[in-house]
C-alpha cells in the first residue's frame, strides 16, 4: 500500500517556487509580490544604448537589470492622478522614492522597452521568500 502524497504538485513531478515579497528597505511595507511582476526578455544591452558610448567597443555580455518592471498597483499614489503620464513611485508608508512609471514606457538597463513601465529599483528594496 501506497503512502497518500501531501503535496499535488509531486504528482505532477514539478517543483512548487517559493513565493517571493518585495518590502521597501527604509520601513520594510510590502510593495509587491512576485505575483505583481512583469517579466522581460533581456534586450540588447549596450548594443541598444551604443549612442550614448564614447568608443566603438561594444560589451557582448547582457546587462543584469537594476530594477523590476510591476503592473499598477492601487498603493501607488501617483498613478491615480489623471493628466500624469509619468512620475516617482513613493512607498506608501515612509514616502521613500522607490521607482517610477511611465505609461508611455522606459528602458531598462537591459535593453528591452517596457510598455507602460512601473519601474521599483532593486536597490531601495528587499526581495524576501515569503
Amino acid at each position: 500500500m501506497d503512502a497518500p502524497k501531501n503535496n499535488i504538485d509531486s504528482d505532477l513531478g514539478s517543483e512548487v517556487k517559493p513565493q517571493v515579497i518585495y518590502r521597501c528597505k527604509k520601513c520594510r511595507r510590502i510593495v509587491a509580490s512576485q505575483d505583481h511582476i512583469q517579466p522581460h526578455e533581456p534586450g540588447g544591452g549596450q548594443q541598444c544604448f551604443k549612442w550614448k558610448k564614447r568608443s566603438g567597443e561594444v560589451d557582448s555580455k547582457p546587462a543584469e537589470c537594476s530594477s523590476i518592471f510591476v503592473e499598477p498597483m492601487k498603493w501607488m499614489e501617483s498613478v491615480q492622478q489623471y493628466g500624469c503620464v509619468g512620475d516617482k513611485i513613493q512607498c506608501m508608508g515612509c514616502k521613500a522614492r522607490l521607482g517610477s512609471f511611465n505609461w508611455a514606457g522606459m528602458q531598462c538597463n537591459c535593453g528591452k522597452w517596457i510598455n507602460p513601465a512601473f519601474q521599483l529599483h532593486k536597490s531601495r528594496i528587499d526581495e524576501c521568500p515569503f
